[in-house]
């Protein structure tokens, strides 16, 4: 059974139906859905995907996703002490933000790759992506 960690990039594309992140991820969550495919995401992420859509589109559509995230086939994790630490690691190597860090560092930890399209992890190169963004996947 293959594991993926989700980025909040990857939700917002979906929640807002974008291609080829929609498709993408709907097969993600069928396969997760049938017992095919473990996925994961931080709770930071989740909270990352509440803030984002009540500043840019309503508290009330914000309110939608947290009633959502707890029906979506995907494990959320609440980071622990030591994952506080490896997300913070992330962040002072890396030019990316600090809650993107937990979403690598969640992947990291359990060896998965990372679903996004977020060129930021591109940056990352010993972190494995799964791309779901439009244009070329970039170079390992």
């Amino acid at each position: 059974m293959k594991t993926r960690a989700l980025d909040s990039w990857a939700i917002l594309e979906w929640m807002n139906a974008r291609q080829p992140a929609c498709d993408r991820l709907d097969g993600l969550l069928a396969e997760a859905e049938a017992g095919k495919a473990r996925l994961l995401m931080s709770a930071i992420n989740v909270g990352e995907v509440y803030y984002f859509l009540w500043k840019s589109r309503s508290e009330e559509i914000a309110e939608q996703w947290r009633k959502l995230s707890g029906t979506l086939p995907v494990t959320i994790e609440t980071p622990a002490y030591p994952d506080v630490w490896n997300a913070a690691s992330l962040k002072a190597r890396f030019p990316i933000a600090y809650a993107d860090a937990f979403a690598a560092a969640l992947a990291l930890k359990h060896n998965c790759a990372l679903v996004t399209g977020d060129p930021e992890f591109q940056r990352m190169a010993h972190l494995e992506l799964d791309w779901i963004g439009a244009g070329p996947k970039p170079c390992p």
